[in-house]
């Protein structure tokens, strides 16, 4: 059974076409959604910011001498609340970019990083980083841990992203049914790996390796922003590139050469682009699922397939989602903390499951 998305298939079998919104308008909701979550990120938490104060605490206006709240609410929101919005927000968008990409390259709507172990690789990566740093032989680059992670966690996920595109690329060709096929083995293998890693890990080690394994923005900072701005940065430029060649894509790689879309360059850049923005959020953030499914879909069915609207949509839509999921994963169990991952999870595999029913209806028809 095929689960590819027939984008006519509604016309061919007589059902009238869903009536979608203006890409605009939705783009400008959007803003306004973002805009409302990170304000009510910035209020909520275990140190609560009134609304009333929160303009003074962000340097709108000049706060009266006798508040002495003023100095604590600048701290927090400055040092901790702000560098994790704004890493929350970046990780949503490069995740629900990255699923776009995928899905309009395999055709398919199931694709994503964390399903075909682009970000399992990446987390194993990250967890041998920890383990071997904490460890007597990786003692002289333990002083280096936290640079470490981030460059193995991009590693990691390129390196596993080559393996994939090896084993699916033959004679300069790239059968992207091999590629699903070979992403859910080698996110076995790479699960594998991690189990093995968890097994041999000592107790800290192994509160660091959870954090890969379940997601958390805990440990955002502004040096970790300035680290992921540039490659949301620099995938919102080549989107702008490879936009109209995903959008043919979808009639069929010979329909697409014939258009004048290099597919195989097309392919490469994707990939690798995908690798890129997927081993970053890892590196941040752990592993956080089900991002790159749910916000392209519902995009799908608001504006439509276009890429060169869907793309940056999806990077807001996906803020949003992340944005939201973060400021209640910290204050659902307050004073606990829940990771992140485990809410994604609860809300994106029901979502998931309801896709394969879809295209179970679909392919019946």
């Amino acid at each position: 059974m095929s689960l590819a998305v027939d984008s006519k298939a509604g016309d061919l079998r007589g059902r009238p076409r869903t009536r979608r919104r203006p890409a605009p308008l939705t783009i400008a909701v959007l803003l306004v959604a973002l805009t409302i979550a990170a304000v009510i990120a910035l209020t909520v938490g275990a140190a609560g910011i009134p609304l009333s104060r929160l303009p003074a605490a962000l340097g709108l206006w000049q706060q009266g001498a006798a508040d002495p709240m003023a100095p604590r609410d600048q701290l927090v929101l400055w040092s901790i609340r702000i560098p994790r919005i704004a890493a929350a927000a970046m990780v949503g968008g490069l995740l629900a970019m990255s699923g776009a990409i995928m899905q309009g390259l395999f055709r398919n709507p199931l694709a994503d990083p964390a399903l075909v172990g682009v970000s399992s690789g990446g987390a194993l990566a990250a967890a041998a980083a920890i383990v071997f740093t904490d460890s007597r032989m990786g003692e002289a680059l333990r002083f280096l841990q936290t640079e470490l992670l981030p460059l193995a966690a991009f590693a990691g996920s390129l390196v596993t992203t080559a393996i994939l595109y090896g084993i699916s690329s033959r004679s300069g060709r790239t059968s992207i049914a091999i590629f699903l096929l070979a992403g859910v083995a080698i996110g076995a293998i790479t699960n594998a790996g991690i189990g093995l890693l968890v097994f041999i890990a000592d107790d800290r080690q192994l509160r660091d390796i959870t954090f890969w394994l379940l997601g958390s923005m805990s440990g955002a900072t502004w040096t970790k922003d300035a680290m992921l701005a540039p490659v949301l940065l620099l995938g919102l430029a080549t989107c702008v590139f490879i936009a109209r060649g995903l959008d043919l894509l979808v009639l069929g790689e010979a329909d697409a050469f014939h258009g004048g879309v290099d597919v195989e360059r097309l392919k490469r850049i994707a990939i690798v682009l995908v690798a890129a923005m997927t081993g970053v959020a890892v590196s941040v953030c752990g592993v956080i699922g089900f991002v790159g499914i749910v916000v392209p879909h519902l995009l799908r069915l608001v504006i439509g397939p276009a890429h060169r609207l869907l793309l940056p949509a999806s990077v807001l839509l996906g803020a949003v989602l992340l944005v939201g999921a973060d400021t209640l994963a910290r204050t659902i169990v307050a004073p606990a903390e829940m990771p992140i991952g485990i809410l994604t999870a609860a809300v994106g595999a029901p979502f998931f499951l309801g896709i394969l029913l879809r295209q179970r209806g679909l392919a019946t028809l």
